[in-house]
């Protein structure tokens, strides 16, 4: 049998350390990923059905307030149950995704003071358990596409490619946040508030036309409004995604990525000393 030995001296190499490591502990990131999905809804008699009533009912609400009151004009003729459903579910797998990365550290300080497991596992793989929970609410979206005349159009085929984008985006924030929220936990309450303000700048219930031309480029200068149109345009299309968002979308994912891993890397010694 092979003893592995932890040098807490030994200096990490950014990115590349972080790399190894996930890929050396899949098996416990897959124990994580299935735990965190598993226990969700443990104590409740639906279940794993909450994945697609608990999108379902926010957007019933919105639609019946926004739907009725304010009448949008939707770009395509997109019925707008369908443009606030996708809206509702690609926001919902952000928020759940950076507030669950973030706090995951601190959540597993129990575990991370008493054995040796890189803290990145745990960050990493409640981004993954977002992402997997939204693949899952995703048939709701397609269920209801097919009810109202859309149809599932072939370009459905690509919606893993903004799924693992926002995976990207969601692990590099999870990261950062992870790192100041051992530092500071009022950090992760900020973060609430701020995926709040966000949302509000990312047309989820309202198309951009409903906002003057003037500021277009606020909700524009938003990641997420090119993660939303993409996501849009391949799982119904009509969503008129440009070059450029496809462009933003990547560039973002990349950046936060590394900027992500690099400032954990720096710091994670410290991290777990203050657990």
């Amino acid at each position: 049998m092979t003893t592995t030995y932890y040098d807490s001296d030994k200096a990490r190499k950014p990115i590349a350390s972080e790399v190894a490591n996930l890929w050396a502990h899949r098996g416990l990131i897959r124990l994580i990923v299935t735990r965190d999905l598993t226990v969700r809804y443990k104590r409740s008699s639906l279940g794993v059905w909450w994945t697609l009533l608990n999108p379902l009912l926010t957007t019933g609400v919105m639609f019946l307030i926004f739907g009725h009151f304010f009448r949008f004009k939707i770009p395509g003729d997109t019925p707008y149950i369908v443009y606030l459903l996708s809206g509702v579910l690609l926001l919902t797998y952000f928020a759940q995704a950076v507030l669950a990365s973030g706090s995951a550290i601190v959540n597993s300080a129990g575990i991370l003071t008493k054995v040796y497991v890189p803290p990145e596992v745990f960050s990493v793989a409640s981004a993954i358990a977002a992402s997997v929970n939204f693949m899952i609410s995703l048939m709701i979206l397609l269920v209801i596409q097919v009810a109202t005349g859309i149809g599932i159009p072939w370009t459905v085929v690509f919606v893993p490619i903004p799924a693992l984008a926002m995976l990207a985006l969601t692990a590099g924030l999870g990261l950062l946040i992870a790192a100041a929220a051992v530092h500071f936990f009022d950090v992760l309450d900020l973060t609430g508030v701020a995926i709040q303000l966000i949302s509000y700048l990312t047309p989820t219930f309202y198309p951009l036309s409903f906002i003057p031309e003037a500021y277009w480029w606020i909700i524009q200068l938003n990641p997420l409004y090119s993660y939303l149109t993409v996501f849009r345009q391949v799982v119904y299309g009509n969503a008129g995604a440009e070059l450029w968002m496809w462009a933003y979308m990547f560039g973002s994912a990349v950046i936060v990525l590394v900027l992500g891993v690099y400032v954990f890397s720096r710091s994670w010694r410290r991290l777990v000393v203050l657990l």
